[in-house]
């Protein structure tokens, strides 16, 4: 198992990546390598203050690094040798299994429908995060930010995505799916929601439970919870939020601390066909641990090869 890792990619790299590497190092089976992709020049002396041996990862050099505020597309295009686009290159030759980076999130979202392609029958990849409940576990939210704007066809396979991410990733039975909408009722909601709940009611594979508003987010309503990506975001901005409020207002709580970001490592692309993950741009080396972790139970699990069963 080979999981490409961007070193170039986030606010705090290399250095945050590289020490995030290190950390994962020492829970990788023997069989289970990382590859990191960026400057070599700036990766190994980081290894030699850590006391690491370098032969422990495989290098990809490379010289070019697609800034977090350039254009997504036009960075693809123009920097071929940035540490992003041949991430992309070598997992679209199979040479790395999964790719990973904290970088510029709109250039990971191109590079990844650019190279490994969507998968057949999915019109639109979306991005996910874990929510935290309040009576213990997490919970699923999609999308978070791929797709601003959707068509109730989408919102159907968001939903089949979350499922399978659900039921293979985070070992929920039958997860319970349900639409963010403005009330509970079929009725409620706005054109994309009362089509979508249409769609989902007559079609949908999976176990559809019907519409939730804002308040379920952290209860037990629903495993896994549906909304066009603009929706989502704001949800997902506003999550991450409490945690920060509750260090600033200096409360310690066992539920707020679950917010941390820290915890989850980075948003899958769920749709494409190769695992791909990206961080936050503000990732620490106990989130890019995490993220190593999340790339390595998306192979472990296979579960690309179960969403391209579902959709054929």
């Amino acid at each position: 198992m080979k999981i490409g890792l961007d070193i170039m990619g986030g606010d705090y790299a290399p250095k945050a990546i590289v020490l995030g590497a290190i950390a994962a190092h020492q829970s990788l089976s023997a069989n289970e390598h990382l590859v990191l992709i960026g400057d070599t020049q700036q990766i190994k002396p980081l290894l030699s203050e850590q006391g690491f041996n370098p032969d422990h990862f495989e290098y990809v050099h490379t010289e070019e690094v697609i800034g977090m505020g350039e254009h997504a597309t036009k960075a693809i295009l123009q920097k071929p040798n940035s540490s992003i686009s041949v991430g992309f290159q070598l997992l679209k030759e199979g040479k790395i299994d999964s790719f990973a980076s904290a970088g510029n999130s709109g250039a990971m979202l191109v590079g990844a429908v650019f190279s490994v392609k969507p998968i057949a029958g999915i019109s639109r990849p979306c991005l996910c995060t874990i929510v935290p409940k309040l009576k213990g576990g997490a919970g699923l939210l999609l999308d978070v930010g791929a797709n601003a704007d959707c068509k109730p066809d989408n919102l159907l396979e968001f939903g089949v995505l979350g499922s399978l991410y659900a039921e293979h990733i985070m070992q929920i039975e039958s997860p319970k799916v349900a639409l963010m909408n403005i009330g509970e009722e079929d009725e409620k909601g706005n054109m994309l929601t009362l089509a979508s709940h249409r769609l989902m009611k007559e079609k949908a594979s999976f176990n559809f439970v019907g519409n939730v508003e804002g308040r379920d987010l952290f209860n037990d309503k629903a495993d896994v919870i549906v909304c066009d990506g603009f929706t989502g975001n704001i949800m997902l901005k506003l999550a991450e939020s409490f945690y920060v409020l509750t260090i600033k207002k200096g409360l310690k709580d066992e539920f707020f601390d679950r917010f941390n970001y820290e915890n989850y490592g980075g948003s899958p692309v769920l749709g494409v066909n190769a695992p791909v993950l990206i961080g936050h741009g503000i990732s620490s080396p106990e989130a890019v641990k995490n993220m190593i972790f999340q790339s390595r139970d998306m192979i472990n699990t296979g579960l690309v090869g179960k969403i391209q069963a579902a959709f054929q």
